[in-house]
């Protein structure tokens, strides 16, 4: 089905565009890495692991499966999911992703959990002092800062879909003003690829 949307091309023709649901790896990474939720208070984002497993239970190896874990400069945990399919009941499973997410979250995970995986880097200890900005900075703070988030359930949750619903809106507005100092976000990216090109006369 044509998507109504064209790009004008050189020598007046069009190139028809479709909507592409699935969203690479490298354009996820860049745009979590180039996301500002609040221009004011710029973000940095360290990349700690891709995928990242929450377990559901204490003797639980993974229940669900988060596409990245980053760190940002104050040490806030952000876990992001990207939908892929646009079959599944998109509203109904992000909002029940938003619950258990951060409940598990703050019970099975630990700094040990976090800070090991990440210090399996090349130059973990480099990339932590850039997140940071110090070149001085003392990173068992930063540590401990990231363990203080996580008791207090500082986290941020980030959902990225090529389509968002109003009403899944309306609930991630709900769940910011009721579950503070969680945050939540809901992204919808739209892709288009070229298809084909037809001549627009003058």
């Amino acid at each position: 089905m044509s998507s109504d949307i064209y790009l004008i091309q050189e020598h007046s023709q069009l190139a028809e565009l479709t909507q592409k649901t699935d969203i690479s790896e490298a354009l996820l990474q860049k745009l979590v890495a180039d996301e500002q939720i609040n221009s004011a208070l710029p973000k940095n984002w360290l990349l700690v692991s891709q995928p990242e497993i929450i377990p559901n239970a204490e003797d639980s190896s993974g229940f669900w499966t988060l596409d990245r874990l980053f760190l940002d400069q104050n040490g806030i945990p952000t876990l992001v999911k990207v939908k892929r399919d646009d079959r599944t009941p998109i509203k109904r499973e992000i909002v029940n992703q938003m619950l258990n997410y951060p409940a598990n979250v703050v019970n099975y995970w630990s700094l040990e959990k976090i800070r090991t995986q990440f210090e399996t880097k090349p130059n973990a200890q480099q990339l932590l002092i850039e997140l940071i900005g110090e070149q001085d900075a003392n990173l068992d703070r930063f540590w401990q800062q990231v363990a203080t988030n996580l008791q207090a359930v500082k986290i941020r949750l980030i959902f990225i879909a090529a389509q968002i619903p109003a009403e899944l809106k309306r609930v991630v507005e709900f769940l910011n003003q009721q579950m503070k100092p969680a945050e939540f976000f809901v992204v919808e990216i739209n892709q288009y690829l070229g298809k084909s090109i037809l001549d627009y006369g003058s």
